[in-house]
């Protein structure tokens, strides 16, 4: 396996040949465009969330599958969910901060871990 990966190695969604992920960007982009122009926040924050995802939702599929490693972008999604309830509660926000550091570290060695063993001991590729 070589450290450039080759766009025909890419995995295939669940739901190929149909494009859900491209759709859910497209329409994300289109809600992002209308809550800009139009200052309607509703539809900038759907939009947002729609490519996010999707982003997330690829960036699971191409990281497990060992095409590309996304280790860091999902260690800090694992750091983020972990504090946004935390969020809600008494801890200051140190205390946050730190919870958040320690969930993405960890997810960070595991992702890893996971990926190597998906792509032949490789830590990332290109």
């Amino acid at each position: 396996m070589s450290r450039k990966a080759r766009p025909t190695e890419a995995p295939d969604a669940l739901w190929h040949p149909l494009p859900v992920t491209e759709t859910l960007i497209f329409l994300g982009l289109v809600g992002v465009l209308y809550g800009f122009f139009t200052q309607t926040p509703p539809a900038l924050f759907v939009g947002i969330g729609l490519v996010s995802v999707a982003a997330v939702e690829l960036a699971i599929r191409e990281h497990f599958a060992g095409y590309r490693s996304h280790s860091s972008l999902l260690a800090a999604l694992a750091g983020v969910l972990v504090a946004l309830p935390l969020y809600f509660t008494s801890l200051p926000g140190e205390a946050l901060l730190v919870v958040a550091a320690l969930v993405g570290a960890g997810a960070f060695q595991v992702l890893r871990t996971a990926f190597a063993r998906q792509a032949g001991g490789l830590t990332f590729r290109a």
